[in-house]
């Protein structure tokens, strides 16, 4: 008799043990909604101010304990850069001469003389590498290499 009731009791306090903590697993997962009405002020964000580092170098100018040799250092030789040269492009001969525009589609069509060739040309057509980006009455931009040049309308 005395061997179930320690059955008993020890089986009670497992279940005990298991509740609390299927209890806490149940709160933690679906935990209740309470608003605060006190809202804390947060204070203005103030970046610590990050202290340079220290640099250091190890000189081992120790004796090898197995050849009985001193090692001396390699002095630091800097390789001379070669600077890059900019590959300079030649600049293309543009000129603007003037437009037109059609009145059914709105669209406008501008006269541009690039290296000596005269060309129609309406926003974002290529020619000869040169795109024409934006155009108005008095002038146009165009753009080539890399470069975007905006051209006056030439008399």
């Amino acid at each position: 008799m005395k061997k179930q009731h320690k059955t008993y009791l020890l089986l009670a306090v497992v279940l005990l043990v298991w509740g609390m903590i299927g209890y806490k697993f149940v709160n933690a997962v679906n935990p209740s909604v309470e608003i605060d009405s006190t809202v804390d002020v947060a204070e203005k964000f103030a970046p610590k101010e990050l202290k340079e580092r220290e640099y250091f170098t190890i000189v081992a100018d120790y004796r090898d304990p197995f050849l009985g040799t001193v090692k001396t250092p390699v002095s630091n030789r800097k390789k001379n850069a070669s600077k890059k040269v900019k590959e300079v492009l030649p600049k293309k001969n543009i000129s603007y001469t003037g437009f037109i525009t059609d009145n059914a589609s709105k669209q406008k069509i501008f006269f541009v003389i690039i290296d000596g060739q005269q060309q129609m040309m309406s926003v974002k057509d290529i020619f000869k590498e040169v795109r024409l980006v934006q155009g108005t009455k008095s002038y146009i931009k165009v753009s080539y290499n890399g470069i975007i040049e905006k051209i006056n309308l030439a008399q």
